[in-house]
């Protein structure tokens, strides 16, 4: 299944899109896309849907990000080699642990804002593990049982914020907008395997980032397992497994993005990001 939520900033209604690309809604069956919903009971009592019964929402709905409630957001760093080698640094031995404010989450369209005395905006296109099945200390063998689906997600990033200022990546991480999370979250039985989804992002029509994540260090299931280990994990919560190279810090000089410019981003199977760059009111 594909599943999403549209409608307005803060007042979205669940839904799902069918085979013919049409948004089907969902309110009458489930409050949201979250929690007991991504749940694996939640999903099979879906799954069990007659879709063409559905109500079909007319027009095109802003689509917001395709996981409501996020509890936690949960980021890697340097988990492909050769973005670790773009950024002058090793290879982590164990996966590197950072968060996004909940309140970085946006829809997959929606702008991003230039915070305020920014001048190191970048962008990295990720795959996007929503957790179904919550659980603590969980065996690498069973992590893939704890996955409700995967989304394309958007880690933008303000590098002076994040490596010029002091202390931790956070405060370039999870500025408002900072995280587009979307179109939909596609379902274990209808996704890819996460061994081989093809990732990649422009900038004004010029691609930048054209990956794999066959060459992710830590795998899906090591990283849910390893992040199970320092916190218990929810349905609902989110995990951004890292980024190949081309981010705008690994240029050659670095090159990032200004007001008015425009991201294109996506994952085979998983659909496509669309957002402008804007200034902040």
């Amino acid at each position: 299944m594909k599943l999403l939520r549209y409608g307005p900033p803060g007042s979205e209604r669940p839904g799902l899109l069918d085979m013919e690309g049409c948004i089907r809604d969902l309110s009458g069956v489930t409050p949201d896309v979250a929690g007991a919903t991504l749940t694996p009971e939640g999903l099979k009592a879906l799954q069990a849907l007659d879709i063409d019964q559905l109500p079909i929402v007319e027009g095109t709905p802003r689509l917001g990000p395709c996981v409501g409630a996020v509890g936690k957001f949960i980021c890697i760093g340097l988990n492909y080699s050769d973005h670790a080698a773009e950024s002058g640094l090793t290879v982590p031995a164990e996966p590197v642990i950072f968060n996004k404010w909940t309140s970085a989450i946006c829809g997959p369209h929606d702008d991003i804002e230039m915070p305020r005395d920014a001048t190191k905006l970048d962008w990295e296109v990720e795959l996007g593990v929503v957790i179904g099945k919550p659980g603590r200390y969980i065996d690498e063998a069973d992590a893939l049982d704890h996955v409700a689906g995967y989304c394309v997600i958007n880690d933008v990033s303000e590098r002076a914020f994040q490596m010029d200022r002091g202390g931790t990546w956070d405060k370039g991480k999870g500025c408002d907008t900072f995280g587009p999370i979307g179109p939909w979250l596609v379902t274990t039985d209808e996704a890819p395997a996460p061994t081989d989804m093809r990732l990649w992002l422009e900038v004004d029509g010029r691609r930048y980032q054209d990956g794999t994540t066959a060459n992710m260090v830590f795998s899906v299931q090591t990283l849910v397992a390893y992040v199970s280990r320092f916190m218990s994990l929810q349905s609902g919560d989110v995990i951004s497994t890292g980024t190949p190279a081309g981010v705008g810090l690994g240029q050659k000089p670095p090159v990032y993005l200004e007001v008015g410019q425009s991201i294109r981003l996506g994952i085979d199977g998983l659909g496509e990001q669309r957002q402008r760059v804007v200034a902040t009111v």
